[in-house]
């Protein structure tokens, strides 16, 4: 078994040795402790750790452990046991990911849950067993627009900045719009605003609060009635790892699971007006997306995204067709 075991022997006169083991997990993320993806790794790590069954669960937090889009390998490899990892980060690995950040895909989040219980994602889930991966809590979390100097809520709005757009097939999107590509992971676009390297960008609603983007941007476009940008965001386990496990510690995180991902699909829906609310707050202006807005952005994405990917991607038509079959 790939995971860390640490064996305790006490000692006593006359009687021998005995032998205590207790199992270490280690789960790593990208985010800081306030936000839901975190609050998801800390339910399942707090019911385990309930249940007794000799299974611990250590979070290593804010990209502490290893960098953002670097975890994916080392999941798969057993060098880490768990993680809460945006999927399309390892679209290299495995381009059919690409498609769980794809613009227009997941309408909203009932949609987005139906997706998670869908032949489509039995058949990404299918990828991720290839690579000795497995999904322990699924979730997706919906994100729009942030400007530094206008709102973006159309195509248009895009063209001639300096934008970071999260994930491959956004951004082959907002360059068919004009826009030039910074890619970068969400934890640092902060810093990219602060230094005039962005102009604008989009991610999550939780990573525009948890990285406090509303202090350098004049505009906050939100997913409201009309959501363009969702993501996959599950928690992974590496498959050997859970498999080598007993029964008790496999039923625990199970239960766990379900518990989390109950969470993560309720906060999620908050989590959009919470962050509208959070940048009003601080003096950001919010602008709206039109259902024609959000009609053109799709064209776009047909044109752009939905091409490419279908283009570079073996069985690329499938999933799509499986993706869009879910109503």
């Amino acid at each position: 078994m790939r995971t860390k075991l640490f064996t305790a022997l006490a000692l006593a006169a006359g009687l021998g040795a005995t032998s205590v083991a207790a199992t270490e997990l280690r789960l790593s993320h990208q985010w800081s402790n306030k936000d839901v993806r975190h609050q998801v790794a800390q339910i399942v790590a707090d019911e385990v750790a309930a249940a007794n069954v000799d299974l611990d669960i250590k979070i290593f937090g804010s990209k502490s452990l290893f960098k953002p889009r670097e975890q994916y390998k080392p999941l798969s490899r057993g060098q880490l046991d768990m993680t809460v990892f945006p999927l399309s980060y390892a679209g290299g690995q495995q381009p059919a990911f690409n498609l769980t950040l794809m613009p227009g895909l997941v309408k909203n989040h009932d949609h987005a849950a139906r997706m998670n219980e869908s032949p489509f994602m039995e058949a990404i889930e299918a990828k991720m067993a290839e690579d000795d991966v497995m999904v322990l809590v699924h979730g997706y979390l919906a994100g729009g627009f942030v400007g530094k100097d206008k709102c973006i809520t159309k195509p248009e709005d895009v063209a001639g900045l300096q934008t970071r757009a999260a994930g491959k097939a956004f951004e082959q999107m907002l360059a068919g719009a004009g826009a030039s590509i910074a890619s970068m992971a969400s934890s640092e676009i902060y810093n990219a605003m602060q230094t005039g390297v962005l102009n604008a960008a989009n991610t999550s609603s939780s990573s525009f609060v948890s990285y406090r983007i509303y202090e350098q941007v004049k505009c906050y476009t939100p997913a409201s009635d009309y959501a363009l940008w969702f993501m996959y965001q599950p928690l992974l386990m590496n498959k050997s790892t859970f498999e080598g496990l007993n029964a008790d510690q496999q039923a625990a995180l199970t239960a766990a699971a379900a518990k989390a991902e109950a969470f993560y699909l309720e906060e999620a829906k908050k989590q959009d007006a919470a962050s509208a609310k959070t940048f009003a707050d601080a003096g950001v202006e919010i602008a709206s997306m039109t259902q024609e807005e959000f009609d053109a952005w799709r064209t776009l994405a047909q044109e752009t995204s939905y091409k490419a990917f279908v283009a570079e991607v073996p069985d690329g038509q499938m999933l799509l067709d499986l993706a869009l079959a879910v109503e």
